[in-house]
């Protein structure tokens, strides 16, 4: 078991507290179901998973958002603004590629219920380039992006609603996304032939009593789950399949148009400027997006943060499926440790996923404790 080095992390999670943030410790053995639903590829293929004796599946938790999160819908607070902290290990087997450790320390802070989106986005990135600066990293490489920009280009785009969402679930991961394209640009996705009259048939029906039908087709064959996705899932993502083979093809000057959003990049301010260039020439409505971005800026600037030293790209995102707006991740300049020492991002849709009946504006970040320890080395 890794040992995270107690007395400053001890300091670190004061700070937190002192800013406002309510310690907590959630439990190390969570339900599987919300990291395979709504965590991503990356870290659904990387869970240690085992059952309880009532056969229901349960995981070491991969990180610490949706625990916190469920703590948070937990508490009778749901709804109204509160901050939790916390400092723990999480558990995910290594990439085969790279390897690594399966156990590691993160410490971080989400943010619940504010309805002051910008501000509240800024606080997450000055905390967290606090808490670089706390392990000695006072000038770390900041990487920032916007999935809302994307999702507002995506919601103006005339395709179908399931290639808009496909394009967003697939945006934090590029080859996913780049083949979406070429897909789109060569004509509809070809499902296999004995399947087509199934699925076009599928394709015109009610939404609802489609997805009942598929359900209880998998259900009557006994498949409960497969390679980590729910019968519930796997509906969905078969008749996403059957929308997406009515699709018609992408024209050309669409893909260059996302392309083209795509490859903005530079400081916020310009990147801002360039985006509102951008959208006046494609007439695309970025207005309310672009305002937050913005907003964000002044915000962070206010804070004391150089603003210039920001690396804002459309195209950065992170590997997790939750995230809807901001995300951000810091970097070592002198490149003495792989991967990112601080991250993280807005997840507005996170907790309606996890139950909560209305929407809850969510925010936070996490520390990467020995990574950051390293440093000092």
């Amino acid at each position: 078991m890794s040992v995270a080095p107690a007395p400053r992390n001890d300091t670190l999670l004061a700070s937190f507290e002192r800013a406002g943030y309510l310690r907590v410790a959630p439990s190390i053995l969570q339900p599987a179901g919300p990291f395979l639903d709504l965590s991503g590829e990356d870290i659904r293929k990387r869970m240690y998973l085992t059952t309880d004796a009532q056969g229901r599946e349960l995981c070491l938790r991969p990180d610490l958002t949706i625990p916190v999160s469920r703590e948070y819908l937990a508490s009778g607070g749901a709804g109204r603004p509160q901050g939790y902290c916390y400092l723990g290990p999480v558990f995910r087997q290594p990439r085969a590629e790279t390897g690594g450790a399966s156990e590691f320390w993160q410490a971080g802070i989400e943010s619940f219920g504010r309805m002051d989106t910008a501000a509240a986005d800024a606080e997450m990135l000055a905390l967290g380039l606090e808490a670089a600066a706390h392990f000695g990293l006072s000038e770390p490489i900041i990487r920032m992006g916007d999935l809302g920009l994307f999702s507002a280009l995506v919601a103006a785009l005339k395709l179908a609603p399931a290639w808009k969402r496909r394009l967003i679930k697939d945006f934090n991961h590029k080859s996913s996304l780049a083949q979406d394209l070429d897909r789109l640009s060569i004509g509809a996705i070809q499902a296999q032939a004995e399947y087509q009259g199934v699925l076009s048939a599928l394709a015109g029906s009610d939404p609802r009593a489609a997805h009942a039908l598929v359900t209880d087709l998998l259900s009557i064959a006994g498949i409960a789950a497969v390679g980590g996705r729910s019968v519930g899932e796997i509906a969905d993502r078969f008749l996403d399949q059957a929308a997406l083979g009515a699709s018609a093809t992408l024209p050309g000057e669409t893909r260059a148009l996302i392309e083209r959003f795509l490859a903005v990049a530079g400081e916020p301010d310009d990147a801002a400027a360039e985006l509102r260039a951008f959208a006046r020439d494609a007439n695309v409505a970025l207005d309310p997006a672009l305002d937050l971005l913005e907003s964000r800026t002044g915000f962070l600037a206010a804070r004391g943060i150089d603003v210039r030293r920001i690396h804002f790209s459309t195209a950065f995102g992170r590997g997790l499926d939750y995230y809807t707006g901001l995300v951000f991740e810091l970097h070592d300049p002198r490149a003495r440790v792989a991967g990112q020492l601080v991250a993280g991002g807005r997840y507005d849709a996170l907790l309606t996923r996890l139950g909560s009946a209305t929407p809850i504006p969510a925010v936070g970040f996490s520390v990467w404790i020995e990574r950051l320890a390293q440093l000092q080395g």
